[in-house]
C-alpha cells in the first residue's frame, strides 16, 4: 500500500462502535460481556475468532484476519477492564465515569473510552477500511481483547476476580497461542510514540501494638501502631528520593507514591490498633531487572526497627528499540495522517507490553488522547483524534504485514 493511497475510516460507523463498547459495563472481573460483543464485531468483520475463558465471568477473545503469507504477525492488543466501575459514590455525578456511552459536540463521554475501548473501535475500524481498500496483507493482522490489565491485585481482605489486574489477560493470552512477532498496544500516549514505560514494586511495611480498651491505655500511648507508624512514614518521605533518582530512566526521574494507610477500626475506636499498614508504589524503569528493585526495596524496609516488609507486587517495564521496524511503521503511518512525526515518550504507567515483551513480541504503545482535559467531565476524546488514529493504525498494519 502506497503512501497516498486512500484509507477511508467510516467516521460513522466508528462513533456508534465506541457508544455501543463504552455502554457494555465491563469492571475488572466481569469483562465477559465485552468480550462477547468484541466477538460479535469479529464476525461481522468475518475474522476468524478464538474464545479464551480465562476464568467466571472473564475472557478473552482474538479476532485474526488471516494473510495470504509470507509476512510477519502484528497484533493490536487492548484490554477490556475499566479502571472504575461507575457506582462509586464519588463518580456517580460524572457522565465521563459512567458505563454509557453519548456523543456531544464532537466528543463521546463514557467510562473506558481513552482506557482504552477507543482503542479496540480504532482496531475494528481499521480492519474495515483496509477491507473496504481492497488491501490484502501477507501476514496476520490479530486483534486480541484481553481481560485484567488495570493497575490492581489481590491484598488482604481485598480478594477476588476483580483485584485481579496487573496483565492477566495478556498473560492467558500468549500461553495460549496469542503469539506475534510485533504489537501495537493502543493505550492513551496523545499520539506519541511510547519507546519505554515503568514497571512497580508495591511494598507493605506494617507496625503492630497492643489491642487494649481506651480506658486501659494510659501511658501506653508510644506503644499504638498508629503513633508507630510516624516514624516510619518519616523515614520513607526522607528515603523516596534517593530511590526516585537512583531509579531514573535517561532524563525521566522515577517516581514514588504513598498509596494507602490502614489502621485499627473506625468503627470501634475504643480499641487501640493492632497493626497499621502502610503502601508504597516504587515504579521500577525497564532498565533495572526487578529481584534487584526488590532487593532495595527490602533493603530499606528491613531497615527500620520492629517493622514487618513484604513486596507483594512486581510487574516489570518494558521498552522497545527505537529503530525496531514496528516504531518506524508507526512513525511513517502517524506522518502521513497527521502531517508531522510524531514525538517519543517515555511514561511512568504499567501496560501490558510488560508481558508481551517477555514472550518476544516487539511491543508499542500508541494511541489517543488520555482523554481527560476535564475531571469535571471525566473519560471523553474526539471524535476526530480517534478517526486519524484508526487510519494510522491501518497504515502501520499495512507497512508491518506486508501487502500483496
Amino acid at each position: 500500500m502506497s503512501a497516498r493511497q486512500t484509507i477511508e475510516i467510516d467516521e460513522s460507523r466508528l462513533v456508534g462502535d465506541a457508544i455501543a463498547a463504552v455502554s457494555v459495563p465491563s469492571f475488572t472481573g466481569s469483562e465477559e460481556p465485552m468480550a462477547a460483543w468484541m466477538s460479535g464485531a469479529f464476525r461481522e468483520l468475518e475474522l476468524e475468532v478464538q474464545w479464551q475463558q480465562v476464568e467466571d465471568g472473564r475472557a478473552n477473545v482474538v479476532g485474526t484476519w488471516p494473510g495470504t503469507g509470507k509476512g510477519p504477525t502484528l497484533m493490536l492488543n487492548g484490554h477490556l477492564d475499566t479502571s472504575y466501575s461507575g457506582r462509586e459514590p464519588w463518580l456517580q455525578d460524572i457522565p465521563g465515569f459512567q458505563p454509557q456511552g453519548f456523543e456531544r459536540e464532537g466528543r463521546i463521554y463514557g467510562l473506558g473510552i481513552s482506557n482504552m475501548k477507543g482503542a479496540l473501535c480504532c482496531y475494528l475500524a481499521a480492519v474495515r477500511a483496509l477491507r473496504e481498500a481492497g488491501v490484502a496483507l501477507r501476514g496476520d493482522l490479530m486483534i486480541a481483547a484481553v481481560a485484567g490489565e488495570i493497575e490492581k491485585t489481590q491484598q488482604g481482605d481485598a480478594q477476588g476476580a476483580e483485584y485481579r489486574g496487573y496483565a492477566t489477560g495478556s498473560r492467558y493470552l500468549v500461553g495460549h497461542g496469542g503469539a506475534a512477532d510485533a504489537c501495537i498496544l493502543g493505550e492513551p500516549t496523545e499520539n506519541k510514540i511510547v519507546l519505554a514505560h515503568f514497571g512497580t514494586i508495591w511494598m507493605r511495611l506494617s507496625t503492630t501494638g497492643p489491642f487494649v480498651h481506651t480506658a486501659f491505655s494510659s501511658g501506653r500511648l508510644e506503644e499504638n501502631s498508629i503513633v508507630r507508624m510516624r516514624p516510619v512514614l518519616d523515614a520513607v518521605l526522607e528515603w523516596l528520593p534517593g530511590w526516585e533518582e537512583e531509579m531514573s530512566y535517561g532524563d525521566t526521574r522515577g517516581v514514588a507514591n504513598v498509596g494507602a494507610v490502614h489502621g485499627g477500626f473506625g468503627w470501634r475506636a475504643s480499641r487501640t490498633p493492632h497493626r497499621t499498614d502502610l503502601f508504597l508504589d516504587l515504579r521500577v524503569p525497564p532498565s533495572v531487572p526487578m529481584a534487584e528493585a526488590r532487593r532495595k526495596a527490602l533493603e530499606f524496609g528491613r531497615s527500620l526497627d520492629g517493622i514487618e516488609a513484604e513486596v507483594y507486587v512486581t510487574a516489570p517495564g518494558a521498552e522497545i528499540d527505537a529503530a525496531d521496524p514496528t516504531v518506524a511503521a508507526l512513525e511513517e503511518a502517524h506522518e502521513e495522517v497527521f502531517g508531522s512525526p510524531p514525538e517519543r515518550d517515555v511514561t511512568r504507567w504499567f501496560s501490558d507490553a510488560s508481558v508481551l515483551t517477555r514472550y518476544g513480541i516487539a511491543t508499542v504503545n500508541y494511541g489517543t488522547s488520555s482523554g481527560l482535559p476535564d475531571a469535571e467531565l471525566g473519560e471523553n476524546l474526539s471524535v476526530d483524534g480517534l478517526v486519524r488514529t484508526a487510519e494510522v493504525y491501518a497504515r502501520a498494519a499495512a507497512k508491518i504485514c506486508g501487502t500483496v
